[in-house]
């Protein structure tokens, strides 16, 4: 059975705003917000990074970063396996990828809690061991082929998706809460939620992942969305909006900054990408995952055909096909038993 059209374009659009969001914010990321205005004023579309970048060195206007190359990692080994997720094969391929990164010549590696994970795994330590102490948010920026491949009527079974795409790098509460509620957005919005009337499930879902992995890091990240989503009612910048929520690389800051924004820009993914891209700090992540959910729930349309032009241009990432690989797992499979088996 093909699927219906409106829930592919919402599927891509998911993807292409991930990439958008990734590479508005790329030539930002690390940088402070004055050290983003002396490089580039107001980022208002794709530049490159200057000289010497200490992250994004190398990279050119549009391109990706690992944000999207790693989630792409996640969709194929999805969909190579058949809705299922060999963590051993997704380390390999998490190795592999940083390999061609350094091979590239490129600066932006491993994030702390994947990198620490894999070195841990390399050592013997068990796949349910390795990602113990990771809290940050590199599980969240990569989630959104899970929201796209499952459904979220059963939100135990649905949390089960998430914390078995986390776990090998991020097996706290924190981390698989974060994840929990970008992924029930993005699976929302393909069944035609707006942004906000995705919220409920994605807070529910962030309490029911608050329960999986490891008690390490923030333990209320429901609480920490939504305090983000009501500063949002009332800040009149993203910059207040980020003195409130912080935009480190830590998932109860960038994740909940990344709710904020979306509400803060009613929705629209453009407009949540150039703020993500301003904001500071952990820019491209922000950006990637703010605008993932947005481009959920309004679809491709809601993008400025030159910024999906440029995304199609500086990069070779297969975007629709990807999205209709993952929809063809959409509530096909039943992960929890072996997840159940493995790690409660």
């Amino acid at each position: 059975m093909r699927p219906d059209p409106a829930i592919v374009d919402r599927a891509h659009g998911a993807l292409m705003g991930m990439a958008i969001g990734d590479a508005l914010g790329m030539p930002a990321q690390t940088l402070t917000v004055d050290q983003i205005q002396a490089h580039y004023g107001q980022i208002t579309d794709f530049v490159a990074p200057f000289d010497d970048h200490p992250v994004s060195h190398g990279l050119l206007a549009g391109q990706v970063t690992d944000d999207t190359e790693q989630t792409l990692l996640l969709a194929r080994r999805l969909i190579s396996g058949h809705g299922r997720i060999d963590e051993a094969d997704l380390a390999r391929d998490l190795l592999d990828w940083e390999a061609d990164v350094k091979a590239r010549g490129l600066r932006d590696l491993l994030g702390p809690s994947s990198k620490a994970a894999l070195d841990a795994m390399l050592s013997g330590v068990s796949i349910t061991q390795t990602g113990r102490n990771g809290t940050t948010n590199g599980a969240a920026m990569r989630i959104a082929p899970v929201g796209i491949a499952f459904g979220v009527e059963d939100i135990s079974h649905f949390v089960d998706q998430v914390e078995l795409a986390c776990r090998l790098t991020h097996n706290t509460g924190e981390a698989i809460a974060a994840a929990s509620a970008v992924a029930a957005v993005i699976s929302c919005g393909l069944e035609g939620r707006s942004f906000e009337a995705a919220l409920p499930v994605a807070l529910c879902c962030a309490e029911e992942g608050q329960l999986r992995g490891y008690a390490v890091g923030e333990a209320g990240m429901a609480a920490r969305i939504a305090d983000a989503l009501s500063a949002a009612k009332h800040c009149e910048s993203a910059a207040e909006l980020a003195a409130r929520t912080g935009t480190s690389v830590a998932s109860h800051e960038s994740v909940a900054a990344a709710f904020g924004l979306v509400r803060l820009a009613e929705g629209n993914p453009w407009k949540a990408a150039l703020m993500a891209a301003n904001i500071g700090d952990d820019t491209d992540t922000i950006g990637a995952i703010s605008c993932a959910m947005a481009g959920a729930c309004a679809g491709l349309a809601a993008f400025p055909s030159h910024a999906i032009e440029t995304i199609n241009t500086a990069n070779t990432l297969g975007l629709e096909a990807v999205a209709r690989g993952l929809l063809e797992l959409r509530d096909a499979v039943d992960l929890a038993p072996e997840l159940k088996e493995a790690s409660r």
